[in-house]
């Protein structure tokens, strides 16, 4: 191939624009990697300070510091390696991504073949710390969130509340049979909630008290609402996966196309090589990205 037909394929446009596109988006990854490490950081120091949750895998300051600890990580391999035109790091982010994305469809999939086990799952798990709801200070927040969000009771109903141990029609004091107060249904927006208008909720029965708590549990409620509004879960799961999908093709292109500059130049350097040999000459945007070899 003559000079003049010589394919350089780091001094083409797409190869610069690969380039920057590749370590603005790692960069940008590893800023919100390390601004949720940072969040889970705080929030677990706080927790901790409170001493208030048992299970600590369900601690969301936990989530969000193993959360923030890949994104940090696999953000950084992934702006290393777009800023060295390092292969074999490209490759590890680029199949860290495509691992990444393959296990969240997995199990989205495996959750939709198998939503009635996952709901049984998610029943036994909400079951199960709220018997602990006031021990855990974390839980109890979002399963007040959850109650007041969906309008919903306990995890099949109301009735799952009489396994704590201070709402079981056994125990002593005013909250013996009744339900907590997010459970009450809200008749003036911004009203001032009553704590106590779940009293003796446990021993009536449903019909009694359609006008005065929901009745209907929290895991059905969440899930008749992802159906109400499949637009919008399709809408965020897009917005999850497509990002990660596109750096898995901009990592692929980019790998192809240093394979085409080594392929075509060979190696940069190499250590056996003559002394005699001259430097080639580059333009200032190639040594910038070093991708050409430095001898002729």
């Amino acid at each position: 191939m003559s000079d003049g037909e010589e394919i350089r394929y780091c001094q083409k446009c797409s190869y610069i624009l690969l380039k920057f596109t590749l370590c603005v988006y790692a960069i940008g990854w590893w800023l919100i990697g390390g601004f949720i490490l940072g969040i889970g950081i705080y929030a677990e120091a706080e927790r901790q300070s409170y001493k208030t949750l048992d299970g600590v895998f369900l601690a969301p300051s936990i989530i969000l510091i193993l959360l923030g600890i890949l994104m940090f990580v696999v953000s950084f391999i992934g702006v290393l390696a777009s800023l060295r035109d390092n292969l074999t790091l490209l490759k590890v982010f680029m199949y860290s991504l495509a691992v990444c994305l393959l296990l969240e469809l997995l199990g989205g999939i495996l959750g939709l073949l198998f939503r009635n086990q996952t709901k049984e799952l998610l029943n036994k798990t909400i079951q199960k710390n709220i018997q602990n709801y006031y021990d855990d200070l974390d839980f109890k927040n979002i399963l007040d969130f959850v109650q007041k969000r969906f309008k919903c009771c306990g995890s099949k109903d109301f009735t799952d509340w009489s396994e704590n141990m201070y709402h079981s029609c056994d125990a002593p004091g005013p909250l013996a049979c009744g339900v907590p107060y997010t459970c009450c249904i809200s008749t003036k927006p911004n009203e001032v909630a009553n704590t106590m208008c779940g009293y003796k909720a446990l021993e009536k029965e449903r019909l009694e008290l359609i006008n005065t708590i929901h009745i209907r549990g929290c895991t059905d409620a969440f899930f008749i609402f992802l159906m109400d509004n499949y637009k919008i879960m399709a809408g965020l799961l897009l917005g999850i996966l497509l990002p990660q999908f596109f750096g898995v093709v901009v990592s692929w292109l980019y790998i192809t196309r240093i394979e085409d500059t080594i392929s075509e130049y060979g190696n940069q350097t190499d250590a056996l090589l003559s002394q005699e040999r001259q430097l080639r000459e580059h333009g200032r945007v190639t040594k910038w990205f070093r991708c050409l070899p430095d001898f002729d």
